[in-house]
C-alpha cells in the first residue's frame, strides 16, 4: 500500500504515518522511485498504536512494546492481552491522579479564592512549596497527599 492507501484505511494522517514511522512504530519498504510502500499488516499495527494512545499509554511505552515483539512482528490478540495487562497498574494510577485532578478542581472552584499558594483548602499553609517546583499537589502519591486533597 502507499502511504495515501494506508492513510486513507486507517484514518490517521499521513503526517503522523510518517511519523510513527520515524519513530520505528512502522516500517515501509522503499520502491525503485523511492516511494514507501507498507504491507497490509501495518494497519494492525496502527490500530493497536491508536487503541494504545487512547487508553492513554505514552508513545514511548508503545513503542517499546512493540519493539519487544519477535523481528518486529505485528501484535496479535495475545500480545494485546499480555500487553494490556502489564499497563493496568499504569492506567490505575492515571486514573487516581484524574480522581485527585477532579477533586481539586472542585474544591477550588467551590472556595471560590483562585489562589492555589494562600488557598487554605488545597494548600494550607503552602505546604506544597517546601515540596519543590511544579504541581505537586496533582503529582503526589496518593499516601502522600494532604487529607485536604485525598480522594474520598
Amino acid at each position: 500500500m502507499t502511504v495515501g492507501q494506508l492513510s486513507a484505511r486507517s484514518g490517521v494522517a499521513v503526517s503522523a504515518l510518517h511519523f510513527y514511522e520515524s519513530k520505528g512504530l512502522i516500517h515501509s519498504r522503499r520502491t525503485a522511485g523511492n516511494q514507501r510502500r507498507f504491507s497490509r499488516d501495518t494497519l494492525r499495527r496502527i490500530a493497536f498504536i491508536r487503541v494504545s494512545q487512547r487508553v492513554g499509554i505514552p508513545l514511548r511505552t508503545i513503542q517499546e512494546a512493540l519493539a519487544a515483539l519477535p523481528d518486529g512482528r505485528t501484535p496479535t490478540r495475545d500480545d494485546w492481552e499480555r500487553l494490556s495487562t502489564m499497563w493496568q497498574g499504569e492506567l490505575d494510577g492515571r486514573i487516581r491522579q484524574l480522581e485527585r485532578l477532579r477533586h481539586g478542581l472542585t474544591d477550588c472552584i467551590a472556595c471560590g479564592c483562585l489562589s492555589l499558594d494562600r488557598c487554605t483548602l488545597a494548600n494550607p499553609g503552602d505546604v506544597a512549596a517546601a515540596r519543590g517546583p511544579g504541581s505537586r499537589l496533582m503529582i503526589a502519591p496518593r499516601e502522600a497527599c494532604e487529607p485536604a486533597c485525598a480522594v474520598e
